[in-house]
């Protein structure tokens, strides 16, 4: 165990490590900081959980964003520097080393969430009251538990991304390519919804993105083609099961000699 410990830390300082990792968590501080300031001098009427709510929503797009950038790299990295041969000559299996780099990503995208959260709430905290009712129509809860709810489904779909982008890594070698196709199914995961709309195919609700923002499950029981959260949930585990399965026998086949 710890010398798995020793291999996350070893990821974790080669992500660390790189100007270009400060530089997006720099931007990450600005951003979170700079919209409540932008609503306070707009003089709109917003209390400190609406201010929040808007600016995570916002700045958690770069949040995925940049760990789409780092999962990218992490294996297809190695190959472009050459220094997957110089990793898979160490006494650790190929199995270990994946998930040491995918844990590292994880820790980023946790890092990045904390960074987007706490920032934005000291700013709007400092910048606005909170609502005199204290309620903002999330499920018929408090606000603070609404705006938790929302990290938390954004937290949900960064973690499928970077895990898709992860996959396309590994299988192709080629940082570009993930980071492409995983940004293009971040933005145009919607359009599948309205092409493949549940309610006129059966079959459509088995499609991974009409499940990946779960947020409509905080204003409404019943999601896409009326399905649950979790049979929500248990087609997210499932496509991500099977892009884990992909990732670890590709790599774990792979011949790093050509």
């Amino acid at each position: 165990m710890t010398d798995f410990l020793k291999l996350v830390a070893n990821e974790n300082m080669k992500i660390y490590s790189r100007s270009r990792t400060w530089v997006m968590l720099a931007i990450l501080v600005l951003c979170n900081a700079g919209m409540p300031l932008l609503f306070y001098i707009a003089g709109g009427d917003m209390d400190r959980w609406t201010v929040f709510s808007w600016t995570e929503s916002f700045t958690f797009m770069l949040t995925t964003i940049f760990t789409v950038v780092i999962a990218a790299e992490m294996i297809a990295g190695e190959f472009t520097w050459g220094t997957i041969k110089l990793l898979l000559i160490r006494p650790w299996s190929r199995g270990k080393i994946l998930l040491s780099k995918y844990l590292a990503v994880l820790l980023f995208s946790i890092v990045g969430t904390v960074i987007t959260a706490l920032t934005a709430f000291i700013f709007s905290s400092m910048l606005f009251e909170s609502p005199a009712s204290g309620m903002e129509g999330f499920m018929g809860g408090t606000a603070p538990r609404g705006a938790l709810l929302n990290l938390l489904t954004d937290y949900v779909e960064l973690f499928v991304i970077a895990l898709i982008a992860f996959m396309i890594s590994t299988v192709f070698r080629s940082g570009s390519l993930a980071i492409g196709l995983s940004l293009f199914i971040l933005f145009v995961k919607n359009l599948f919804g309205l092409i493949f709309n549940p309610e006129r195919f059966e079959w459509a609700k088995y499609v991974l993105f009409l499940h990946t923002d779960l947020s409509v499950y905080i204003h409404s029981p019943t999601g896409p083609g009326g399905v649950s959260l979790w049979f929500s949930v248990t087609v997210l585990a499932v496509y991500c099961l099977i892009f884990a399965a992909i990732t670890w026998t590709v790599f774990a086949k792979r011949d790093v000699a050509a």
